[in-house]
């Protein structure tokens, strides 16, 4: 057997170049905490294409991370790029057991694990995030993977992904959240009626939040809505809530660390996902675990979760808002579909080649 120490490397386009970043991808910070956590004699090596604009590799939380910062190569000379990261994962693979890759979303970073795992015989998995489940995703021609290579967060994205690309993939593990990541809850009032989180970009859809907050506020005149994000369609946000006159009513707080945003959602009454297009996202299943309901266009998974209430446009999410504002005790309860640790296991079990919540024989 060979000495050397095992390790699983992680492909990603981005990932924190500090651990104050708790706004960068949170689900892919908590996913691989708690893997460093749960599995701490396995040497955890993110390469991250992208971001940070940096090229000194260095630790983030006891994982190593290596950039790249191929912002240069995003259109020309790619094969320069990649073959920079070829290189360092044949170093990795020199200097380690390396027993798995694993890539975030199938798109540049699946292609290049995809190859080399082909090349050196390295099971490689891609975990389907979003947006790559699209049909516009031109990576999964060049990549051409099997269905059991592929892992799906939820069961929306399995059926989106065989839809548009032929090819169904073969598991479905799903985002998850760490329960102790959040604030020790303090009992308190829930003040806030609505609460929406996110980059403020055009998918997102946050007009459909400000037009709830000025419909709502006749029947229900002590309204008080937070809407917590950055991005392109900040401006015109605001023009809109100046135009419905919701300064009293509307509070747009721009980006605040993860933990602040925890905190607001153990306030808050109702969070409202205007997004029309949605993987699973970790902001619903932290809105649950804080005790608010959710209420979404896009429907995870095929069994119906408590408090997650699927609709169909913004005219029926308007109507399911207001009958929820209208009991006169609204069921606050925590709520858990999937911890982060159980995915962990779960994906961790791939490598071993078992499934379920076994302990990889590293």
């Amino acid at each position: 057997m060979s000495s050397r120490s095992s390790a699983l490397v992680l492909l990603a386009p981005a990932f924190p170049a500090l651990e104050s970043e708790t706004n960068w991808v949170p689900s892919q910070q908590v996913f691989v905490a708690a893997m460093r956590e749960r599995y701490p004699d396995v040497r955890l090596i993110v390469l991250t294409f992208y971001y940070p604009n940096e090229r000194k590799p260095y630790r983030w939380r006891g994982v190593d991370v290596i950039p790249f910062d191929g912002r240069e190569h995003r259109r020309v000379r790619r094969w320069i790029f990649w073959r920079r990261i070829w290189k360092e994962l044949n170093r990795i693979r020199s200097e380690y057991e390396l027993h798995g890759l694993l890539s975030f979303w199938v798109g540049e970073c699946a292609a290049v694990g995809h190859y080399f795992g082909i090349r050196y015989g390295i099971p490689h998995y891609s975990w389907i995030c979003g947006q790559d489940a699209r049909a516009t995703n031109k990576w999964v021609r060049r990549i051409r993977p099997a269905a059991g290579e592929l892992i799906a967060m939820s069961d929306f994205l399995v059926e989106e992904f065989a839809r548009n690309h032929g090819i169904r993939p073969l598991r479905m593990i799903p985002n998850a959240i760490d329960p102790g990541v959040f604030p020790v809850a303090s009992g308190g009032r829930r003040d806030i009626h609505l609460l929406a989180v996110g980059s403020l970009s055009r998918l997102k859809r946050y007009k459909i939040f400000i037009d709830a907050v000025a419909i709502i506020r006749p029947s229900l005149p002590s309204v008080r809505a937070v809407l917590c994000g950055e991005g392109e369609e900040r401006q015109q946000l605001v023009e809109l809530a100046d135009q419905y006159r919701l300064g009293g009513h509307l509070t747009m707080t721009g980006e605040l660390p993860h933990e602040e945003v925890l905190g607001l959602m153990q306030r808050t009454k109702i969070f409202l996902h205007p997004s029309e297009y949605e993987g699973f996202g970790i902001v619903c299943l932290e809105a649950l675990y804080a005790g608010a309901h959710v209420i979404s266009m896009c429907k995870p998974l095929k069994e119906d979760i408590p408090h997650w209430h699927v609709v169909a446009n913004e005219e029926e999410m308007i109507r399911k808002v207001l009958s929820l504002l209208e009991q006169e005790s609204l069921d606050d309860a925590s709520v858990v579909r999937y911890t982060i640790k159980e995915s962990v296991e779960e994906i961790m079990g791939l490598y071993a080649g078992r499934t379920g919540n076994s302990t990889p024989g590293w």
